[in-house]
């Protein structure tokens, strides 16, 4: 009997911990009608959409409410909120037109009260305000790309080109993000007179108007690496952090992974100079960032100067030397320090950050990389390559 009541009581036990793990089960009865409506809808028009707020009805059967709405001709979308919030979010739309809206309130049972319907007329969407900001010109090898963004809207920007010349326009270059602004280039375009053209998509296909203009890309090459070589100054920074990471890791290549890294223990700023062996005319350079530990964190670059020299003083002072432009790199996703998203990763590691001069510099044989702030390290620097455009001068 003892056993009985034993193996009773480890059971009643069972049960007790089983319900209180899987919380209250309700019972939903299948015979309820469907949940009275919503009333007091408010329309509050956003950018592309609308945020509802209304007021709930006191029905016990009420599970959530839902809005259907048509943002494209036969494209529909639905939006859900739960019965502890008053208030719905209204996405999607690629125009200020006014929209029919379509409120259900939802039963426990999934049984559906008729609609009240609404009118939406959603503010300029992103995808034709920043169209309105965009604009594209030529630049060396081939079109350069500005926008602002003020929205931060998940935009794609397309740029065409008539491949054939026949008019037919065929996608290029496609940028994607979701920064406050920026401008980015799509190159390797002969330079002849070509036509090219832009519009903006978003993530829901809303396209905006195509802007179209026969434009003509500067000549430019990529500067041959083979004739690089270091040259040591008395103020530069020569401290390394390993003998494998000199400063001609800077040009070997991105198959080859070694990488230049300064000292643990430098500062900044801090300073390395180059010689490339022949004058050039630099018309954009970009810098490539370790993938694993120093991709917008660590000892990755973040702000630099650049310089320019045909004669350096040989003390390692700047008398001789001329100021190229002050860079920052960008980041597509905005986001802050320890976050970032794939875009980024395959901006700073695959394709390289992309860095363009404000005014043509003078053609010059000697390059100073001087290095003002890393995204969290006090003094070294890591830099995975650096690869320059423009024309060989002699």
């Amino acid at each position: 009997m003892k056993r009985i009541y034993f193996i009773g009581g480890l059971l009643l036990a069972f049960f007790w911990y089983s319900c209180s793990k899987e919380g209250r089960l309700d019972f939903v009865d299948s015979n309820l009608p469907a949940p009275a409506q919503i009333s007091g809808v408010k329309v509050d028009p956003t950018p592309g959409g609308a945020i509802l707020t209304y007021k709930l009805p006191a029905d016990q059967n009420l599970a959530y409410v839902k809005a259907v709405y048509e943002i494209q001709p036969g494209v529909f979308r639905e939006a859900k909120s739960s019965r502890y919030t008053d208030t719905l979010r209204l996405v999607g739309f690629g125009d200020t037109l006014n929209h029919t809206v379509q409120l259900f309130s939802i039963g426990k049972n999934e049984k559906s009260s008729e609609p009240i319907l609404v009118g939406v007329a959603p503010k300029t969407p992103p995808v034709r305000s920043v169209f309105k900001t965009a604009d594209f010109t030529a630049t060396f090898g081939g079109v350069n790309v500005s926008f602002k963004n003020p929205d931060k809207a998940d935009l794609a920007i397309v740029v065409m080109r008539d491949t054939t010349g026949n008019g037919k326009l065929v996608t290029v270059a496609t940028f994607y993000t979701a920064a406050v602004s920026g401008n980015f280039a799509a190159r390797g375009f002969e330079s002849k007179p070509q036509k090219f053209a832009l519009f903006i998509r978003d993530r829901w296909n809303n396209k905006s108007d195509t802007l179209v203009k026969s434009l003509t890309p500067k000549f430019e090459i990529e500067i041959p690496k083979s004739t690089w070589k270091p040259l040591v100054l008395p103020t530069d920074q020569t401290a390394i952090a390993d003998p494998g990471y000199s400063i001609p890791n800077l040009w070997n290549g991105l198959a080859d992974k070694r990488l230049y890294a300064s000292s643990n223990a430098s500062s900044l700023p801090q300073w390395i100079t180059i010689d490339l062996g022949k004058k050039v005319l630099l018309s954009r350079f970009k810098q490539y960032m370790e993938q694993n530990f120093h991709c917008y964190i660590g000892s990755g670059l973040k702000t630099f100067e650049l310089w320019g020299s045909n004669s350096p003083d040989p003390d390692g002072g700047w008398t001789q030397w001329t100021k190229l432009g002050t860079f920052n790199t960008l980041k597509p996703s905005g986001l802050p320090l320890g976050q970032k998203t794939a875009e980024d990763i395959n901006y700073a590691v695959n394709l390289g950050a992309d860095f363009n001069f404000e005014t043509q510099p003078p053609p010059v044989r000697y390059l100073r990389l001087k290095s003002l702030e890393t995204y969290s390290s006090s003094g070294q620097v890591v830099i995975m390559e650096l690869t320059l455009w423009g024309q060989i001068v002699e």
